[in-house]
């Protein structure tokens, strides 16, 4: 489809979904929605100026909501739903796909949670607080307020534990389509809507935006809210992990014979400059100035928190090749060891010193979890430059 729309205004995707809704009268296919000039679609207009610039550009697409939502990329209410294995809030960007849904369990709401909600925002509307005023309005019961039921399905669908969500982003297209009073139930059903890839700046992991598609239904099935909720979700760590565990498994491959694919570092150097920067990294050497001028630095810290894996050949500061030019250990097997030890000592101090920070000559001033991103890439950079990776 996607490749036919190039050489038509109008296509109608007619499947065993659709064809009962076929206009019949015989036609070979149902009434296309109106096209327009231009290439328009559902009833929009493309003429003057606007029907030249976008001539062949758009094009009307029919079909049933399973099918637009695979054509389009972008979940169509009453489409098919991808039951997701696990809770979706447990997936990376990556492999959330439009379609993928869950259905929660179910909530009762009672007088004590509407008037508790009461108190707390402050929101005093009759209809929540004065059931003897509800003559004449829409509502027949104390009713619960609209926010409160989107908190109510935030905390039905929500996963609590940290994972790749990172954020609520906001809130999309919110309807509240009947009331709801104390002592009704309500469960949810939360679909992945849409993916927005996006470019993340600053001290932030990638992420991309994930649109979810909440319906809230009552006791009955029937749906009594709607709302397309924004989260932004973390991209997959591209990077192999790094602990003591597996940096001493990466290791046991290398020999004093293991050749490197770059440079002119061989398996001891390499050995005793990682050792040399977990001491940096535990603050028992500091006495340098950065590398990285002033008013570069913000940037090149913050890029520490990007996929980019180190480039290959890069030159290290100067006072790094001098004090690491000359090897400090016997052999390569006491360098592993002298490493493994440098480890324990950086994971030592930070423990003992959760709030502090040390200089790295290049990236600044770091805490932890940023030791821990540049350790991530380091290791990784060299461990692949001998084959390890």
């Amino acid at each position: 489809v996607v490749n036919a729309a190039s050489h038509h205004g109008r296509i109608l995707v007619l499947n065993r979904e659709n064809a009962k809704e076929s206009t019949g009268h015989g036609s070979p296919l149902p009434t296309l929605v109106h096209g327009g000039p231009g290439r328009a679609g559902g009833g929009e207009e493309m003429g003057g100026m606007r029907g030249v610039k976008h001539y062949l550009q758009r094009t009307a697409i029919q079909g049933s909501p399973t099918t637009l939502t695979e054509i389009t990329g972008i979940y169509q209410p009453g489409g098919a739903y991808i039951e997701a294995e696990q809770h979706p809030f447990k997936y990376h960007w990556e492999d959330i796909q439009p379609g993928m849904s869950l259905k929660t369990h179910k909530r009762t709401i009672t007088d004590s949670d509407i008037i508790n909600f009461t108190n707390l925002t402050w929101d005093n509307f009759y209809a929540h607080t004065d059931i003897t005023s509800l003559d004449g309005s829409i509502f027949e019961k104390r009713t619960a307020h609209g926010y409160f039921i989107l908190a109510a399905a935030a905390g039905l669908f929500v996963y609590p534990n940290k994972g790749p969500v990172s954020a609520n982003y906001g809130l999309e297209d919110c309807r509240f389509i009947r009331p709801i009073y104390h002592n009704d139930t309500i469960s949810v059903r939360l679909t992945c809507k849409q993916k927005i890839d996006r470019d993340s700046q600053g001290p932030q992991l990638p992420n991309g935006i994930v649109k979810w598609y909440a319906e809230v239904f009552d006791a009955e099935d029937e749906i009594v809210a709607i709302a397309t909720v924004l989260t932004m979700v973390q991209k997959k760590n591209p990077f192999a992990e790094i602990n003591k565990k597996t940096i001493e498994t990466y290791l046991s491959k290398l020999s004093e014979n293991t050749k490197s694919v770059w440079g002119k570092m061989s398996p001891q150097h390499m050995v005793e400059h990682l050792e040399y920067t977990f001491k940096i990294a535990s603050g028992e050497i500091q006495g340098f100035e950065f590398s990285t001028p002033e008013n570069k630095l913000e940037k090149v810290h913050d890029s520490l928190y990007n996929h980019i894996a180190m480039p290959r050949n890069f030159e290290a500061p100067q006072f790094l090749e001098k004090d690491i030019k000359k090897l400090q250990h016997e052999n390569l097997t006491e360098a592993k060891q002298k490493l493994l030890e440098s480890y324990d000592d950086f994971e030592a101090h930070f423990q003992e010193n959760s709030e502090t920070t040390t200089k790295n000559v290049v990236f600044g001033m770091l805490n932890k979890f940023e030791w821990n991103l540049f350790h991530t890439k380091h290791i990784n950079h060299h461990f692949k430059q001998f084959g390890l990776l």
